[in-house]
C-alpha cells in the first residue's frame, strides 16, 4: 500500500480484454446508444471510441487546473485504455496469509544486508534528512525497500496510461480521474516526462510510490537540481519519504514497535495505555531495556497470547498513513528495528493458523451474534479484534482479539 494508494499491495488477473469490455460497455452504452440503422461497432473499437470521448471531456479540468494544450495533448497523445490494469481492479486475495508471513518476506538478511550498504552508501544524505525531518534513517531506508525494493522496481508501466485507464472506468469514483489531473500538473511544472513518469498499475510513482497528490504534498528537491524526482533520485526519494512521515505525526524520540514481555495475569480489555502505565503493570521489553517515560502505546497481539507481544506507538499509526496495513506497518517497524542492530523476534510464531475460509467464517459468526457490523473478507483488523475481544469476554475465554481454532469452535458452539 503507499501513500494514498488505493488497496493494493494484496489480486488473480482474469481476462483483461474481457474485463475492460464489461465495465467500458456496461457503464456507457446508455450514454451513446447506437443507432439502428448502423451496424454495432466490434466491442473493443466501442470501448476505445467511448475512450477518445473521456480524452475530450478531461480536457476542460485541466486547463482550469492551469495545464497547457500543448503538455495535455503530448501527454495524452496515443494513449489507450490498458486492458491489464482494468483486470487487475478486478483481482481477489483468494486467501489472507497470517501476518508473521508477511513480515518473515520483508524482513528477509539480504534485504536487511543491502539496507547497511546504503546506509553507508547515503550516509551524509542520511544525516541530513534525519536532522531536518526527525525521521530515524532506520525507518525511511525501511520504507525505501518495502517500497521499491531501494529503487530497483518502481513499476515500470506509464502513469498516465494507468490513471487515464482507472479514471475513464470510474474505477473509485473520481479519485483516478483526480489524480491524472494532478499528474498532469507534475508533468506542466516539468518535474518530469510523461516518458519517464513510470510507476505502479494504480499509479503510484517512482522510489517512494507516491501518488501524484502525494508528491504535491511531500515530494522534496534534496539534490538542489530545481525538481523533486523521486525516480531516479535517492536523495529525494530518501527526503521526501521522511517529510511524508513527519507531516503525518512522526514523533521524534519515540518507538514505533516493540516487542515485550507481559506479566502473568495481565488484564487484556485495555490495550491502550500510556508507555508508563505499562511499564508500572509489570510490561518489560524483550530485549531488556527501558520503556520510553512518555507517549501512548497499544498492546498488539498479531498471533494471540503465544505469539509474539508488541507494544505500538503512535509512529506505528504514522506508518500505517503510508500504507493501512498491520502487516505493512509490522514489516517496516521490524525491518528498521532489524537495519539498526536489533535481533529476531524472541518467541515464535504458531506453527498452524486458520484457513481463510475459516477467517470468513470467524466474522460471519461474529456478526450473527451481534458482534460485528464490517465485511466478513478473511481480514482481521481492529473492527475484527475488537469484535473478538468482546465475545471472549463474554465466553470466558483469554481476551487477546485473536481468532484461533478454539475461539472457532466456540463460534461453531454458539457460546
Amino acid at each position: 500500500m503507499s501513500p494514498s494508494h488505493p488497496p493494493r499491495r494484496r489480486f488473480i488477473a482474469r481476462s483483461a480484454l474481457a474485463a475492460l469490455l464489461v465495465v467500458a460497455t456496461g457503464s456507457l452504452a446508455a450514454a451513446n446508444p447506437t443507432p439502428p440503422s448502423r451496424t454495432k461497432p466490434a466491442p473493443a473499437q466501442a470501448a476505445h471510441g467511448n475512450f477518445s470521448a473521456f480524452v475530450a471531456g478531461l480536457w476542460p479540468d485541466a486547463q482550469r487546473a492551469g495545464i497547457s494544450r500543448r503538455v495535455f495533448e503530448a501527454a495524452m497523445s496515443g494513449v489507450t485504455p490498458d486492458p491489464k490494469v482494468i483486470a487487475l481492479t478486478k483481482r481477489q486475495s483468494e486467501f489472507s496469509k497470517p501476518i508473521w508471513d508477511y513480515v518473515n518476506n520483508a524482513v528477509s538478511a539480504a534485504r536487511i544486508s543491502r539496507a547497511r550498504q546504503l546506509a553507508a552508501t547515503y550516509s551524509a544524505t542520511l544525516d541530513r534528512v534525519e536532522s531536518r525531518y526527525g525521521v530515524p534513517r532506520e525507518i525511511v531506508l525501511a520504507v525505501w525497500g518495502m517500497e521499491s525494493g531501494f529503487g530497483a522496481n518502481t513499476g515500470g508501466m506509464s502513469v498516465i496510461r494507468s490513471l487515464s485507464t482507472l479514471a475513464y472506468v470510474r474505477y473509485r469514483g473520481d479519485y483516478f480521474r483526480d489524480e491524472l489531473i494532478q499528474a498532469l500538473r507534475i508533468i506542466q511544472a516539468g518535474h518530469v516526462t510523461p516518458a519517464g513518469m513510470k510507476g505502479s498499475w494504480a499509479g503510484a510513482m517512482g522510489q517512494t510510490q507516491f501518488m501524484p497528490s502525494s508528491y504535491a504534498a511531500y515530494a522534496v528537491d534534496e539534490d538542489g537540481d530545481g525538481h523533486p524526482n523521486i525516480w531516479t533520485s535517492a536523495p529525494d526519494a530518501l527526503a521526501s519519504t521522511a517529510n511524508y512521515l513527519r507531516q503525518k505525526g512522526w514523533q521524534p524520540g519515540l518507538p514505533w514497535v516493540t516487542e515485550v514481555v507481559l506479566p502473568r495475569g495481565l488484564d487484556l480489555r485495555t490495550i491502550r495505555r500510556g508507555y508508563a502505565d505499562w511499564a508500572s503493570l509489570g510490561v518489560q521489553r524483550s530485549d531488556g531495556r527501558g520503556l520510553p517515560r512518555s507517549g501512548q502505546a497499544t498492546l498488539f497481539l498479531p498471533a494471540g497470547i503465544g505469539g509474539p507481544t508488541f507494544l505500538v506507538g503512535e509512529n506505528f499509526e504514522v506508518i500505517r498513513t503510508y500504507n493501512s496495513s498491520d502487516a505493512y506497518a509490522m514489516g517496516v517497524g521490524h525491518l528498521a528495528n532489524r537495519i539498526g542492530g536489533g535481533g529476531a523476534f524472541t518467541r515464535a510464531w504458531p506453527s498452524k493458523s486458520l484457513s481463510h475460509p475459516e477467517r470468513v467464517e470467524v466474522q460471519r459468526r461474529l456478526s450473527t451474534l451481534g458482534f460485528y457490523r464490517g465485511e466478513a473478507d478473511g481480514r482481521h483488523g481492529v473492527q475484527t479484534r475488537e469484535s473478538l475481544r468482546a465475545f471472549q469476554a463474554r465466553s470466558g475465554l483469554v481476551t487477546d482479539g485473536y481468532a484461533d481454532f478454539a475461539v472457532l469452535k466456540a463460534l461453531r458452539g454458539g457460546r
